[in-house]
């Protein structure tokens, strides 16, 4: 038996949620979400639990396009950091993707070589198609913002790599 295991997130799991990812938000290494607005996106979250039932780590995944979604808020307990549950919870995530139909994944991330194990690379000044930033660009959402590299975005991201999955 692993001494962990991956399912969806359930409200219940968002106080916990928060206690998992709050030490890299403190460090600026994720940005924040307010409770609400994690209590909104719960049903994209999956949850990695340890065998007494404790959330040790989480990761949701935001659907941007009719092709592509972001990886977001991906954090593991650092006592179980090095023990696979963060590539679990990837794993997890990039089956959602698979299973909405996606084709494209996006993250923004300092764990380079973490994503890069799954697959994703550099965008470098990788865009979209004229039309299609044209309605991206309408979105308030700042993954979104992120992923079309707006200056609005640059002061919370500096230092981040903005990084692709095709499935």
């Amino acid at each position: 038996m692993s001494e962990f295991t991956v399912r969806r997130a359930r409200t219940s799991d968002v106080p916990k949620i928060i206690d998992v990812v709050e030490p890299f938000v403190t460090r600026r290494i994720l940005l924040g979400k307010e409770r609400v607005d994690l209590y909104g996106a719960i049903q994209e979250f999956r949850v990695a639990e340890d065998a007494s039932g404790r959330v040790i780590g989480a990761g949701a995944l935001h659907v941007m396009w009719e092709d592509l979604g972001e990886v977001r808020t991906l954090a593991v307990d650092e006592a179980w950091l090095g023990r696979g549950a963060g590539h679990a919870l990837l794993d997890a995530l990039i089956d959602d993707a698979r299973e909405l139909g996606l084709s494209r994944l996006f993250c923004l991330t300092f764990e380079v070589d973490f994503f890069g194990k799954h697959g994703f690379e550099d965008m470098g000044d990788e865009s979209v198609d004229p039309e299609v930033y044209a309605e991206l660009v309408r979105s308030h959402d700042e993954g979104v913002a992120e992923f079309l590299d707006l200056a609005r975005v640059k002061q919370n991201t500096l230092g981040n790599t903005r990084m692709l999955k095709l499935l």
